[in-house]
Formats: structure tokens, C-alpha cells, sequence
């Protein structure tokens, strides 16, 4: 039984009535004692959350209080009992990020999401990537490029327009953001399966997560990049290491009829919509 929980919660309208309704249907308890946390907010609340408790190993269960709440829950005043005691788990894994910056500093920080390298200037990016040594691009000139995790494939790489990644896919997409050089640096059909609806050629490549990933600035000086864990960010990077942290991982409880997974396979079939 998922009966003793601990609530944390973001401080808006919607979730401090969220936490009004709950307190007088759950028993609350200390974090060390609880069996179950749950997080009341959207995707953003929910990802500072799974980092900073991360470490005391226990189940999270989202109930989303903000706009799309990809990684949360919708609350059910009448069935928040039943649906925690018969909601499915599911593990995902983080990125390490390993930054040098042009000062030798070392940082370091987890990305749930994804890592985005990002021009610091009206200047555009000059970066080099390669996976296991070998090279994936020599020079890209572009905005920035993306590394998601399968988790996050469907959060900010789907924008950059890059492949929805299946959860037990083994796989990390690479997306550039808004290339100039290469313009068509577009990716095969992957393994992965890709929505039929999408553009069947997408930007980026897929690698697998067993691979190290090396990011390097090419122009330190004239192109400044800042690399981004989630929402951590290190201005001024010079390298950016990243790989898949398979030590670390995290357990999210969906309601039965709305896991990861489905929604995953909902953004892989949906169709693309215009207003032309």
C-alpha cells in the first residue's frame, strides 16, 4: 500500500488547492518515513524535484497542476487513493552532463530531459560533435544542438524537430537547433519507430546510450555556447561530455490508462496540424 506520503508542491493557485484537497485524504508524513512522494506542479517543478530527492530512492507520483504535465498525472479528487495503489511504475534514466568551460572549470549536473548547447550570442554556434571518438559532425554552425534522453524526446527535441525515442529504445537523440551549416544535416529512418505522421526524415541522428558523446567549441572567443542540464546552466562551456548515467534512476508512477508510454505513443501517431 502507497499510504504514507510525503507532498511537495510548487506554491500556485491551482496546486495549493490541489494540496487543500489531498491533506484532508492522505496521510502526510516526514520524507524519511513516507513510501511514496508526491509532486504537485508541471513538467519544470517536477524535474527540480526528481534531482534533489532522487537520492532517498522512493516512487514519485506527478499530479499536474501547470500546462501539459507530459510527466505528471491528472488529479482525481474522487479516485487519488485507488489510483495510487493501482498505478504502474516505470524507471528512467538521466544524462551526465561534463562541462569544461573557457576558464578550466569543471561542472557537472544530471539532465532528465536532455543537455541543450545554446549560442550565448547574436553569434551562431561553431561546435564539432562526435560518439565513441568518431565523428558525427565536424562543424555544425547552428543555434545549438540538443542530446535527449527517450524521456525528454518529446519535450524540446520534438520542437527542434527531432525523433520521438521509444522508452526502452537504448537510444539518445542527437537534434541540431535552427542549422545554417549543414542546412540538411536530416537523419535516416531510424530503428526507433517514428510516427508515419511526422516528417519522415528528421533532423539529427539517433546513437545508442552506451556511447560518450563529445561536444567541442570550435571558437571559444567569437562564439560563446552555454550548456544546459534541464535547467542547470554553464555559461562559457568550452567541451561538454555527456552520457547516459545508468546508476541513477528515477521511478515515476502513472495512473493505468496514462503511462509514459501511452503518451509517448500518442505524440508518435499525432497528427501535425496547420494553420495554412
Amino acid at each position: 500500500m502507497r499510504d504514507k506520503v510525503y507532498l511537495i508542491f510548487d506554491k500556485t493557485k491551482a496546486s495549493l488547492k490541489i494540496k487543500s484537497i489531498l491533506i484532508k485524504k492522505i496521510k502526510i508524513t516526514s520524507l524519511i518515513k513516507s513510501n511514496i512522494i508526491i509532486v504537485l506542479g508541471g513538467d519544470g517543478f517536477m524535474l527540480q524535484t526528481l534531482k534533489k530527492l532522487h537520492k532517498y530512492k522512493k516512487p514519485f507520483y506527478g499530479i499536474n497542476s501547470g500546462n501539459y504535465g507530459f510527466l505528471m498525472n491528472k488529479f482525481s479528487n474522487e479516485n487519488i487513493i485507488k489510483n495510487l495503489n493501482i498505478s504502474n511504475s516505470i524507471k528512467i534514466y538521466p544524462l551526465q552532463m561534463t562541462v569544461t568551460n573557457k576558464n578550466n572549470q569543471i561542472k557537472k549536473s544530471i539532465a532528465i530531459n536532455e543537455v541543450s548547447i545554446l549560442r550565448q550570442s547574436k553569434q551562431a554556434s561553431s561546435i564539432s560533435i562526435t560518439a565513441n571518438k568518431k565523428n558525427i559532425i565536424k562543424n555544425l554552425i547552428s543555434d545549438g544542438v540538443l542530446v535527449s534522453t527517450p524521456a525528454g524526446s518529446t519535450a524540446y527535441n520534438l520542437s527542434a524537430h527531432g525523433p520521438i525515442l521509444n522508452l526502452d529504445s537504448r537510444k539518445l537523440a542527437v537534434t541540431p537547433i535552427s542549422p545554417f551549416r549543414p542546412r540538411r544535416w536530416k537523419g535516416k529512418l531510424a530503428v526507433t519507430p517514428i510516427s508515419p505522421f511526422r516528417p519522415r526524415r528528421w533532423k539529427g541522428t539517433i546513437v545508442s546510450d552506451k556511447f560518450k558523446i563529445l561536444i567541442k567549441n570550435l571558437d571559444t572567443n567569437k562564439r560563446p555556447i552555454s550548456a544546459v542540464a534541464d535547467n542547470f546552466e554553464v555559461r562559457n562551456a568550452k567541451t561538454i561530455k555527456i552520457q547516459a548515467n545508468k546508476k541513477i534512476s528515477f521511478e515515476l508512477l502513472y495512473e493505468k490508462n496514462n503511462s509514459l508510454h501511452k503518451k509517448i505513443k500518442i505524440e508518435q501517431t499525432r497528427k501535425e496540424t496547420s494553420n495554412n
